[in-house]
C-alpha cells in the first residue's frame, strides 16, 4: 500500500506540474507533447484499488459475452468513470468532498452507482434460481455505465486543480488523454476475465459438467458478488 501510496502522489504531482505550467503559458503545443504521459498516468492509476475492475470481471466472468463486447463494456466503464468525474468538477465543485482524507470523492453518486449494482446483483440471483437467465444486448453497457457512476479520484484532482488556475479547458483535455489509459487498463482486465471464463468452461464440459448449470451458477455468483460490493459500500 506504502508503494501505491507514493505512486499516487508522483502522478498527483507531475500532473499538477503540467498543469502549472500551461496555466503560466498557455501553450496548447507543449500541452498536448504530454497528453501521452496522460495517458500512461491513467493506465497507472487504473491499476490502483477502485476503477471498477472488480464489477468489471465479475460480470465477464459471469456472462457469456464475446471479447469484442466485453471491450464495449470496459470502454462504456472507462468513459463513464471519467466523464462523470468532469461533469461533477464542472457542475458541482462546491458539492466535492476536498477534505485530506476524503478528496476527490463525490459520496451522493458513490451510493447512487453501488446501489444500482446491488439492484443489478439481486435481479442476476433471481434470474439464476428461476433458470430464466436471458442477456439482453444492452446489458453490459448498463453494468459499465453504473459502475462508471463513482467518478475517477484522479480526474476530479485535475479538473478542480485546473478550475483552480482558470485553465478548465486544459483540464478536460488532460481528461481526455487519462480516459483513454483507463480504458486501455479495463480492456485488459475484461479480456483476462473472458479468456478465464472460456477457458473454465471448456474445462468443465470437457468433465460432463451442465453448461445450463455452469451458466447459471456463474450468474448467481456474480448477482452476489454485486449485492455484496454494493451493501458492503453502502453500510460503510
Amino acid at each position: 500500500m506504502d508503494a501505491l501510496a507514493s505512486l499516487q502522489r508522483w502522478i498527483y504531482s507531475a500532473i499538477g506540474g503540467e498543469l502549472n505550467v500551461f496555466a503560466a503559458d498557455r501553450d496548447w503545443l507543449a500541452l498536448a507533447a504530454v497528453l501521452p504521459l496522460g495517458i500512461a498516468f491513467g493506465a497507472i492509476h487504473a491499476l490502483t484499488p477502485g476503477h471498477g475492475k472488480t464489477v468489471l470481471a465479475s460480470y465477464l466472468a459471469g456472462s457469456p459475452l464475446a471479447i469484442w463486447r466485453g471491450l464495449t463494456t470496459a470502454a462504456t466503464l472507462a468513459l463513464t468513470h471519467v466523464a462523470s468525474a468532469v461533469v461533477l468538477a464542472l457542475l458541482a465543485a462546491p458539492l466535492i468532498s476536498r477534505s485530506l482524507v476524503g478528496a476527490g470523492r463525490a459520496p451522493l453518486l458513490e451510493d447512487v452507482s453501488r446501489g444500482l449494482l446491488a439492484a443489478v446483483g439481486a435481479w442476476l440471483v433471481f434470474q439464476a434460481l428461476r433458470g430464466t437467465r436471458r442477456h439482453s444486448p444492452n446489458e453490459g453497457w448498463l453494468v459499465g455505465l453504473f459502475a462508471g457512476l463513482v467518478p475517477c479520484p484522479l480526474t476530479l484532482f485535475v479538473m478542480l486543480y485546473a478550475l483552480g488556475r482558470g485553465i478548465a479547458e486544459a483540464g478536460v483535455t488532460f481528461a481526455a488523454a487519462m480516459m483513454l489509459g483507463v480504458s486501455a487498463t479495463l480492456a485488459v482486465v475484461a479480456t483476462l476475465a473472458i479468456l478465464a471464463r472460456e477457458r473454465l468452461v471448456k474445462a468443465l464440459a470437457a468433465r460432463g459438467a451442465s453448461l445450463d448449470r455452469l451458466a447459471r451458477g456463474l450468474t448467481a455468483a456474480t448477482g452476489i458478488i454485486f449485492v455484496g460490493l454494493g451493501l458492503r459500500e453502502l453500510l460503510t
